[in-house]
């Protein structure tokens, strides 16, 4: 059972997403609070989680405003992400998991089993499987042991849509949006066992075909246009951007 910030924060995470904020659109914690059935300070904790993704920015009279970007934005975050995780797994790999390395990987992917185990997914099963997810990125970066790596996917995880849950929307949390992350979670088990098998090469190219999977929904979302609302909301953000900027 996750507590009340992790499950705000993928509500929250969850109304963006749905395109339920405009850009510029103040975000005011009280409103949002009560719509959520929440005390202010898991949606305040939430805001600051938001702004660290790059979804939302400070205001320069206070609080939190929605921001808006573009489909090229998104992409390219999404697609270096993939380039410096490759790098990570190919790292972890090549320098060789210790004992207590592989069992710290293994506990966390088998707490994304259990989140996935029902036919569908409720709120704190979802939340527990961002959680796993999250997670499981992190000790591949920690687990790198390179600094300016580190640093890196940092800088990049404060662009939107770029940190490794923030293309986890709740839709995925039923029907095919469910495959989706059985097929992801699938990618998690190829890149540990190319990394217990010392494959840096193959361990690489898993860590970047995972990022694929957001890119596909970013493109077939675009693709689709209006009717892409109901497969990834946010392109409602994106359409409010069209035609001043990149595509």
């Amino acid at each position: 059972m996750q507590s009340q910030q992790s499950r705000v924060l993928v509500q929250l995470r969850d109304l963006i997403l749905k395109g339920e904020f405009a850009p510029g659109e103040r975000l005011a914690e009280i409103p949002i609070a009560e719509r959520l059935s929440s005390s202010r300070t898991p949606v305040r904790l939430a805001f600051a989680t938001l702004e660290q993704e790059g979804l939302v920015q400070l205001s320069p009279s206070g609080g939190y405003v929605m921001r808006a970007f573009t489909r090229k934005e998104i992409d390219d975050a999404i697609a270096v992400r993939g380039v410096l995780e490759g790098m990570a797994a190919r790292l972890v790999a090549e320098n060789g998991l210790t004992r207590e390395m592989s069992a710290e990987l293994h506990e966390c992917l088998k707490l994304g089993d259990e989140a996935l185990k029902g036919p569908e997914m409720t709120i704190d099963a979802y939340a527990d499987y961002v959680e796993m997810n999250n997670h499981f990125h992190q000790l591949l970066i920690d687990f790198a042991g390179n600094a300016a790596l580190t640093r890196a996917i940092e800088l990049n995880n404060r662009l939107p849509f770029a940190a490794a849950s923030a293309t986890l929307p709740m839709h995925s949390s039923t029907g095919d949006g469910r495959q989706w992350l059985l097929i992801t979670h699938n990618q998690h088990r190829s890149m540990l066992h190319a990394i217990e098998r010392r494959e840096g090469s193959r361990a690489q190219a898993v860590a970047m075909e995972h990022v694929e999977v957001a890119r596909m929904n970013l493109r077939h979302a675009y693709e689709k246009g209006s009717e892409s609302i109901e497969i990834m909301p946010a392109m409602r953000l994106l359409a409010r951007r069209q035609g001043t900027g990149s595509h």
